[in-house]
């Protein structure tokens, strides 16, 4: 118990206070220049000079950029409209498409206040840039961003922590039940009796995980019925691809409960580590805070953070309508985990045969 009580909290302090930000950081940011004029390059510049947007690409067509979006790759598009530059000379006054990803309506919300300081102060600029090359009286230049929030309307909030505490209901009720199960028949002293029995070790386990399986989808159901009348959260995606990626992943959470029951002795023991591993897990997911605003070797962690994959996919099915192509790499890597974690788990566990 002297690492779980000592170690375990300096690893947590030392881990999410560098993880765990509030500060919306490394936008991906692409953009359509219709104009390819001057003015309009000097304003693709603005963005990337600012340290929280990380400009990728410019794309060719609007539909490029939506697709690249639905993907997750951008965050936000800006949209420069053609004769940008001759408008603003002519008219004093043009208008920017914004599109933002607003499934995370909070960061949305930021994310928007970042792109109007720009444009204002570039406004501002322009502005004085007209008025000395110009001797006669220039009326005031106007550019006016129009947001489309996508995904998220109305940048309610609920809407996106609603599949989040999802995932997190699921993850944390199954993790101590599995984990603590197996371990309460070593303090009764059941499990000895049970080892010298003829049933097989597969039996065995199949037998104390699978109705933690059963607890967990009807969790999840629990859930989505709540989200949906209570919450009001839209759910534009598959159901039954929610159920199908959910069964995969509660094998890798029951396979993590197994695995650490074979090394504890009382249930105390292992409702601290598996209290360990969640606290981690759950903050380092981007259930609450954006992953891309993490250090750099934060992200590199949380790819083995198999919670972040059910985030995106919940987050993705049900608000962005996503199919099964566009879940597939998650399904791949939750999959892998949960063959890699229950090969441990059956692997560590002794039985006398």
């Amino acid at each position: 118990m002297l690492p779980i009580i000592f170690v375990m909290p300096i690893l947590q302090l030392v881990i999410l206070s560098n993880a765990a930000t509030f500060e919306v950081k490394n936008i991906k940011f692409g953009y359509i220049d219709n104009d390819h004029t001057s003015t309009s390059r000097a304003l693709i510049e603005k963005f990337k000079a600012s340290t929280y947007f990380n400009v990728l690409t410019d794309f060719p067509s609007e539909r490029l950029a939506s697709s690249e979006m639905l993907n997750g790759k951008i965050d936000v598009v800006l949209e420069i409209p053609h004769y940008f530059e001759r408008e603003l000379q002519k008219e004093k006054h043009n208008s920017l498409g914004v599109t933002v990803n607003a499934i995370d309506g909070a960061a949305a919300g930021v994310e928007n206040v970042y792109i109007t300081q720009i444009i204002q102060r570039f406004n501002k600029n322009l502005k004085v840039d007209l008025l000395q090359v110009s001797d006669a009286q220039i009326q005031p230049v106007t550019i006016e961003s129009i947001p489309l929030f996508w995904y998220n309307q109305t940048l309610n909030y609920k809407t996106f922590m609603v599949p989040g505490i999802l995932v997190l209901l699921v993850t944390m009720i199954t993790l101590f039940l599995s984990g603590m199960n197996i371990v309460r028949e070593k303090e009764i002293g059941t499990l000895e009796q049970i080892n010298v029995t003829p049933i097989k070790k597969s039996q065995f386990i199949i037998g104390k995980l699978f109705p933690f399986w059963v607890i967990g989808m009807g969790l999840l159901t629990v859930g989505l019925i709540l989200a949906r009348l209570i919450f009001n959260v839209p759910m534009v995606g598959s159901l039954a691809l929610m159920y199908f990626y959910t069964s995969i992943y509660i094998l890798v959470v029951l396979g993590i409960g197994l695995f650490i029951s074979n090394f504890t002795d009382t249930q105390q023991q292992a409702m601290f580590i598996s209290w360990f591993f969640v606290v981690i897990f759950i903050l380092m997911s981007g259930l609450f805070t954006p992953i891309e605003s993490m250090p750099k070797w934060a992200q590199i962690v949380t790819e083995f953070n198999p919670v972040k994959y059910f985030v995106e996919v919940m987050r993705m099915v049900m608000l962005k309508g996503s199919g099964f192509n566009d879940i597939l790499p998650q399904l791949l890597k939750t999959a892998l985990y949960a063959f890699i974690m229950n090969g441990l788990a059956v692997w560590s566990y002794k039985k006398i045969n």
